[in-house]
């Protein structure tokens, strides 16, 4: 069994509320402040925040930029894992952070995925053999200004396919 499905059955698999639970003392999240606030049971919205405190603030007193980017990192790729089911395979592939202004306080992010994108994913793989959707986050404060843009590029794919083509990769 691969590590990552084993993470996310150990997690409590795709039942948001079991992995929200977990997934709030994991380590790395812990040591950063981050909380998930919210996981839609059918786990298409996921909503973060983070308090700035001394431990995850930078020498001027603001977030760190690599707090922020955690924030928004795993969740695109663990709900899409939870929604297309064990026949694909999903990786995050790359990322790109804009930061906009500095980080005060308690910011947050809010992670949608619909069922028209899940539609396009699938159909897109009935004919190519890999697929790399991009969807973007926005890290916004109490407020709501914009203190950071995420671009998330996720990989894609059948397992069979895979399979059957170690090349597509």
């Amino acid at each position: 069994m691969r590590s990552g499905r084993f993470l996310l059955r150990l997690l409590g698999g795709s039942d948001g509320a079991h992995l929200r639970g977990w997934i709030n003392f994991w380590p790395p999240f812990l040591g950063m402040g981050i909380r998930i606030r919210y996981i839609a049971p059918d786990m298409k919205a996921v909503d973060v925040e983070m308090k700035l405190r001394w431990w995850n603030a930078n020498y001027v007193g603001t977030h760190f930029g690599g707090s922020l980017y955690a924030m928004t990192d795993p969740f695109y790729m663990l709900m899409l894992m939870a929604n297309l089911g064990p026949d694909y395979i999903v990786w995050d592939k790359a990322a790109t952070v804009r930061y906009r202004k500095p980080g005060r306080g308690t910011v947050r992010a809010e992670f949608r995925l619909t069922d028209g994108q899940l539609d396009d994913i699938r159909d897109k793989l009935k004919t190519l053999p890999k697929y790399e959707p991009v969807f973007n986050v926005r890290v916004k404060d109490e407020q709501g200004t914009l203190i950071a843009e995420v671009e998330k590029l996720i990989h894609v794919r059948r397992k069979d396919v895979a399979l059957e083509n170690p090349a597509a990769k």
